[in-house]
Parts: C-alpha cells; sequence; structure tokens
C-alpha cells in the first residue's frame, strides 16, 4: 500500500486477493485498445503494469468519454473496482494478469505529444535517439529494471560495508591535480586567477588521508573524472565505491572485501562463491593471455617454445631461441571447420592485439590439414603440437611468437574475440582474483617506467632492495577483482613510510621536487604516523553492466555520455560565454 502519494496502490501490486477493492492507480497510458463498447488501458508506472477497463455502464459517461481522448504517455489517475478478468482474458506474464480496475473516475494530469520512438523494449531504436530523449527512454521496463537493480546492488552495498563498521566519508570533487593515470577535467579557479582546481579520478589519496587522519575502515560511494578515450565500459565520469583499511594486511582487506561482495550480490540474487580463486599476475598472462581472464570457458594458452626450438619454420625457431620470447597457441575447438576466407580474416583481428599477422592450422574434420605454415614442421613437431593442445579433427589452432607478454596479449584477445565469435555458452557470472601485479613496467612511448596499478602501491618487502637495481622484477601487494572477464575492481597496499614513497616517485621520473610540489602534503602526512594501509575501489558501473547482462554501462547510467563524450540531450560540452570566460581569466585561441 502507498503511502504519501496520490494512488493507493502502485501498477504492480494488485492481485486477485484485493477483487472487490476499491482502488486509485496513477501512470502513464501505455496501451489503449477501444473496442467499441469498452476501453481498455494498460497503465503503467515504474513498478509494472495494470490493465484498467471502462464500461459506458459502470464507468459514467464522462470517464469513458475521458478515456476516448486520452493518448500513449498522457499521466493520469484513476479510481475503480478491482474485479477478475474474463475468462480467458488472463495474462499470466504479468504480476496483475489475473485482475483489472473497472474505473470510476478518471483524471489527466497531463498530456503528451507524440513519443520520437514507441516506449517499448525489444524495438531497434538508434541510441543516439534514445540519448538525446533519455527520460522518455528511461520510461521504458527494462530501462526501470536496470535503475532498480542498480539502486539495489548500491543499497546492499552501502549496507554491507556499513554493518561491517566502515565508515561513510565524503571527500571533496575539488582538489589539486594530481597524475593518477589519465587526464584531469580542470576548473579554473575565479577567486586566484591562472590556478586550476582538477575532478578527481579517483579519492585514493584522500582517502589514505583519512587512514592517516586515523578514520581506519571508510567507504564512498565516489564520483569520479577522468578525460580519456571513451569505449563500451569507460566514461568520462563513472560511479566506484572507493573502500580503505587501516592496521591491516592484505589477507585482512581482501576477506573483508569477500564478505561484502558476498552480501550485496546475494542482495540482487547472485551468490559469489567464498574464498575466491586466485591466480597470480604471471599464472593468468601465461595461460590465458589477460589479467582480466573469463575462466567460464577454456581455450587456455600453451606454451610450445622448446617443441619448435628446432623448427624449419624461421619466426618459430628464433623466438624459440631468443631470451624473453615464447612461442605460444591456443585451439579453438570446432572452428577448424570454418572456411579458409573467415579464417584468413582472422588475422585483421589479431593486428586490433598488436600482432603482426597470424599462423595457423586448421585441422580439417575429413582428417585433412588446411594451413600455409604446416610445410615447415616436421611429424614430431605436429605430433607434439597434437598432444600438448588435445588437437582433434574440426579444430583450429593459433599462433604468436615474440615477446612474451605481447604474445600472450595477442593470444588473449583472440581467446576472447573466438568465444565470441563461436558463441560459446557462458554460464552465470565469473569471479576471482588476480593477485601479486609487477610494480612497474616500462612505458616505451614516454621511455620511462609507470606504476602497473598506482604510485601509491606497497612493493613486495623482499623486493625493495632491487627498486632500483632492477625494478622489472619487484613484485607488489595488489589484488584486482575480476568478474566475466572484466576487471570489475582494484586495490592494493599502500606505503605509508615516506622516504620509500618517495623512491617509487623518483624511479617513476619524478624529481624531489617535483615530487615535492605533486605530492608534498601526502609525503608530510606520512611522516606523522601514517599506520599500514589498504584499499579498494569497485567499478560500480560496470559490475551493474555485468549483473543486467548489457554490453554497455551506459544502460545501466541514468545520463551518460555518447562515445564522443557528448549529452545528446542538454547538449554537452557547450561554448560559454565571453564573460563568464573573463570571470575565471581564459580566453580562446
Amino acid at each position: 500500500m502507498s503511502t504519501f502519494s496520490m494512488h493507493t496502490h502502485t501498477c504492480d501490486e494488485l492481485r486477485p486477493e484485493d477483487i472487490g477493492s476499491m482502488v486509485t492507480l496513477t501512470g502513464w497510458v501505455w496501451h489503449r485498445r477501444d473496442h467499441g463498447g469498452l476501453i481498455f488501458i494498460d497503465l503503467r508506472d515504474r513498478e509494472g503494469v495494470t490493465q484498467i477497463s471502462f464500461d459506458p455502464d459502470n464507468s459514467g459517461g464522462t470517464a469513458f468519454h475521458t478515456a476516448e481522448t486520452v493518448r500513449s504517455e498522457w499521466p493520469i489517475k484513476v479510481e475503480g473496482v478491482v474485479r477478475k478478468r474474463p475468462e480467458g482474458m488472463e495474462n499470466p506474464k504479468l504480476g496483475t494478469g489475473e485482475i483489472e480496475v473497472l474505473v470510476s473516475s478518471i483524471e489527466v494530469l497531463n498530456t503528451a505529444k507524440t513519443p520520437a520512438f514507441q516506449i517499448e523494449d525489444r524495438l531497434e531504436v538508434s541510441e543516439d535517439v534514445r540519448l538525446r530523449y533519455r527520460y522518455l527512454d528511461l520510461r521504458r521496463p527494462s530501462m526501470m529494471e536496470n535503475m532498480r537493480l542498480r539502486s539495489d546492488f548500491t543499497f546492499a552495498i552501502r549496507e554491507a560495508l556499513h554493518k561491517r563498521a566502515f565508515m561513510e566519508v565524503e571527500t571533496p570533487a575539488l582538489f589539486k591535480s594530481t597524475p593518477e593515470g589519465a587526464r584531469d577535467f580542470i576548473v579554473p579557479s575565479r577567486l586566484q586567477p591562472g590556478n586550476f582546481y582538477a575532478l578527481p579520478q579517483s579519492p585514493q589519496l584522500l582517502k589514505q588521508l583519512l587512514m592517516v587522519g586515523g578514520v581506519e575502515r571508510y567507504y564512498q560511494v565516489a564520483k569520479c573524472f577522468r578525460d580519456e578515450d571513451l569505449r563500451a565500459d569507460r566514461q568520462p565520469e563513472f560511479t566506484q565505491v572507493d573502500v580503505e583499511m587501516s592496521f591491516v594486511e592484505q589477507e585482512d582487506v581482501m576477506a573483508a572485501l569477500e564478505d561484502v561482495l558476498a552480501d550485496a550480490f546475494a542482495a540482487v540474487g547472485v551468490t559469489m562463491p567464498k574464498p575466491l580463486p586466485r591466480l597470480t599476475y604471471a599464472e593468468a598472462m601465461d595461460t590465458y593471455g589477460t589479467d582480466k581472464p573469463d575462466t567460464r570457458f577454456g581455450m587456455e594458452l600453451h606454451d610450445v617454445t622448446e617443441l619448435f626450438a628446432n623448427s624449419k619454420f624461421k619466426i618459430f625457431a628464433t623466438a624459440a631461441n631468443s631470451e624473453g620470447q615464447v612461442v605460444k597457441c591456443i585451439n579453438a575447438k570446432g572452428a577448424g571447420r570454418w572456411p579458409r576466407s573467415q579464417i584468413d580474416k582472422l588475422a585483421n583481428v589479431a593486428a586490433t592485439f598488436g600482432a603482426k599477422g597470424l599462423a595457423w592450422i586448421a585441422f580439417r574434420e575429413d582428417g585433412s590439414i588446411n594451413s600455409p605454415i604446416v610445410k615447415f614442421f616436421s611429424d614430431e613437431e605436429m605430433e607434439g603440437l597434437r598432444a600438448e593442445c588435445d588437437v582433434e579433427p574440426g579444430d583450429l589452432v593459433m599462433f604468436a611468437a615474440g615477446e612474451r607478454i605481447l604474445s600472450c596479449e595477442i593470444l588473449g584477445g583472440m581467446r576472447s574475440h573466438m568465444a565470441k565469435a563461436m558463441e560459446l555458452p557462458l554460464e552465470g557470472h565469473d569471479f576471482l582474483w588476480v593477485v601479486d601485479f609487477p610494480l612497474v613496467h616500462w612505458d616505451e612511448d614516454r621511455k620511462a617506467y609507470a606504476a602497473e596499478h598506482q604510485p601509491f602501491t606497497q612493493p613486495e618487502e623482499a623486493d625493495i632492495e632491487r627498486l632500483e637495481s632492477d625494478p622489472l622484477s619487484v613484485g607488489s601487494h595488489t589484488y584486482d577483482f575480476v568478474m566475466d572477464g572484466y576487471e570489475a575492481g582494484g586495490g592494493g597496499m599502500r606505503v605509508h613510510n615516506a622516504e620509500l614513497q618517495m623512491r617509487i616517485l623518483k624511479l617513476l621520473g619524478f624529481t624531489e621536487e617535483g615530487a615535492r610540489e605533486q605530492f608534498g602534503f601526502l609525503l608530510d602526512a606520512l611522516e606523522y604516523g601514517a599506520p599500514p594501509m589498504g584499499g579498494f575501489a569497485l567499478g560500480l558501473d560496470r559490475v551493474c553492466m555485468l549483473l543486467a547482462g548489457c554490453d554497455s554501462i551506459r544502460e545501466v547510467m541514468a545520463f551518460p555520455k555518447t562515445s564522443n563524450g557528448n549529452d545528446l540531450m542538454s547538449d554537452a560540452p557547450s561554448a560559454v560565454g565571453g564573460k563568464q570566460l573573463k570571470e575565471v581569466s581564459l580566453r580562446l585561441l
């Protein structure tokens, strides 16, 4: 029963036990059917649909006449009595499908222009049109269900954190520009001409300061901003569930997170097993070719470096005998049935993952072999390949040779592509941790070391002595939460020693002066008894996308941007007037 509202019930609330009750409903006219002497309307609100009927003998002339005039998407209020639907007219697809409301009075609350598209699911409408009229798109049942799912999951994770003594603390949306892996959105200061705030890429530094301040267990459903190229699972502004704990070790943080996540997923009907499976970063890359593997299907990577050490195929032999290089392959079972023309197109796919070509062998069902490279292989090499990859007739083996990480990434990309192309069944959800990432990697474009996670990650204690002498061998206390082949969240233990933090910043290319200028407030804070700390950030939009079974986070965001960063509904970003620019001491060039 609804309270503080114009209606007594929602449009998904009435059931056979309500037959005979006088009720008031509000909502939008969804479908209207005029059967001459009777008019039926499907009345829709955010909860569902109720059929209402108008009979001139029972509804009165005024109500029936009004029903003749209403049109799609008009908001109305009706009063009437609940009655059983006529025999054979029930709708088992609706919760309210056994009843209808015979209307005695109707009030038109507003009229509506003809919508730019029908407010229906399963209709092909261009995304640009949907985003331009997002306030109409949100009325569609599937979109409203996505909004409800997001709301329920967010509430559940808040509740799970709160009952475990986490304190919700809001951090500023205007802060200092600090490099965290993407471009900042900057905001000019009117009061301090020539100076700028930055919108936070994450509350990372602030939550570390909260740990220094004694908050001990913090969380925030935080809006974050990154000025980066967009894709289906990325937006310029997004939401993360930000968490930090102090006086903890890595296992404490991961165990707490597993409990919180399991509770939150259970609240939306999804079971997450505990403890979660774990893969090290090295295991994930070597086995799946990615640090965010979907383990619901096989097609694992096989290392055949030794097998081809003496191969007559020069590319393989060179890689097999070069330090740091490998020959690896995957077996796409069943794709060997594909026609040659279709297999040849896979080289273009591999190129998007960094490959210069794609070597492959198709094992046909009739026992023949189709491949441009098989002529270079000996019988022993072919026999070894069959045994290593469990090759059967109808299989397609694809190779990558060269630098280890790149070769793994190429095959990891092909593995994901083939799973989609072959429409492999993916049942349920897949959860795991990927742990023990390297502290840094070499950025070839910048010719410098870059943080694998972020610059404030705690190195493995045993590796700290090699920080300057062999930085690529230094491990870190890190853990990514992987869901269905997506990085759904990530975290790590933090540096809580000012001297070590300065060493890491210098490794990343900062001078001491530059580090002080960017992070002086953090370095100072670490000198005032900073406790051991670690945390995590869950990508709320991405997780809700996966829970809803969607391909884009735009489907679970109320007012998203396009792939170009445009808000088609409000026409943002847009130009501002000269007066506004002058007030913040800016001039357009």
